[in-house]
């Protein structure tokens, strides 16, 4: 594992306090990270395992490139055809896995087409020790997983959609957020899962779309206080955000991998989820 220290030297070396700041966070979110998951394997939870309320079909896309290569992604949709409302899915610290792909076939099922991205560059981790060192190198370079996710708002609109939503779990969650930050009003509403909160004010003056945010009480790994942090900071920018809270649901409540699922919690946040989308997305 890499130690702290290491991350701090390597966050001392970005070229503002800022991102200094966000090194340092980062490196204690990867060890809240990797304790709540430490002792989970990559299989499929209930979530993941749930049928697609209509028929759908999903492929492989390139959405965009970075640094010269190619970004593919899994791009889900009714069968039926697509549809002008759109979702942009970002996965949980394992990686973009099959688990991964039934969740975003599961909101085509609701009617959207949705476009799992990646952020690990094709891969994927099967112990705790290899997705923290993911999660790690995912969170190494901001301002190049924002154009990896705004790449994917662009293609969505690109291909006809007339609104886009955003959803992720844990790693996800914070780049759900970031999506929003990333492309603006090319965003029109954010589904946060327990994912790192963003409470600095410059950022969170990016955002132009409501957010939805969605914690487990016995969660660990994301203290409360800086949920309420991150409320107070949409709310000081005039943005719309409800927090809903599970008092009883542990971190990953809800991911479609791992074994700490909730089936009361992560039934009713996707609820509220797809009320959400239907009240933001038209």
């Amino acid at each position: 594992m890499t130690s702290r220290s290491t991350l701090l030297l390597a966050g001392a070396l970005f070229a503002s306090p800022l991102a200094a700041q966000q090194a340092n966070t980062q490196a204690d979110y990867a060890a809240a990270m990797h304790r709540e998951h430490m002792n989970e394997t990559p299989t499929a939870s209930p979530a993941a395992k749930i049928a697609p309320r209509m028929a759908v079909k999903g492929e492989t896309v390139v959405y965009g490139t970075e640094g010269g290569k190619s970004i593919s992604g899994y791009l889900a949709k009714p069968s039926s055809g697509a549809t002008g409302k759109a979702i942009v899915m970002v996965h949980e610290w394992w990686g973009l896995n099959d688990n991964m792909k039934a969740m975003a076939d599961r909101y085509a099922g609701e009617g959207y087409t949705v476009l799992a991205v990646d952020l690990f560059g094709g891969a994927v981790a099967t112990t705790p020790d290899a997705a923290m060192k993911l999660y790690q190198a995912g969170m190494s370079n901001i301002s190049a997983g924002e154009r990896n996710v705004a790449s994917a708002v662009a293609y969505l609109h690109k291909n006809g959609a007339s609104s886009v939503g955003t959803v992720g779990y844990c790693f996800g969650g914070h780049w759900s957020l970031r999506t929003g930050l990333a492309a603006g009003a090319g965003v029109n509403a954010v589904v946060m899962y327990y994912g790192a909160p963003i409470t600095n004010a410059t950022e969170i003056a990016r955002l132009k779309a409501p957010v939805l945010g969605l914690f487990g009480g016995k969660d660990t790994g994301i203290p409360l206080d800086s949920v309420r942090a991150m409320e107070a900071q949409i709310k000081k920018a005039g943005k719309a955000v409800t927090i809903n809270v599970y008092e009883n649901a542990n971190h990953a409540f809800a991911n479609p991998s791992g074994q700490a699922y909730d089936k009361a919690a992560a039934e009713d946040a996707f609820a509220k989820t797809t009320a959400f989308f239907k009240a933001n997305l038209k």
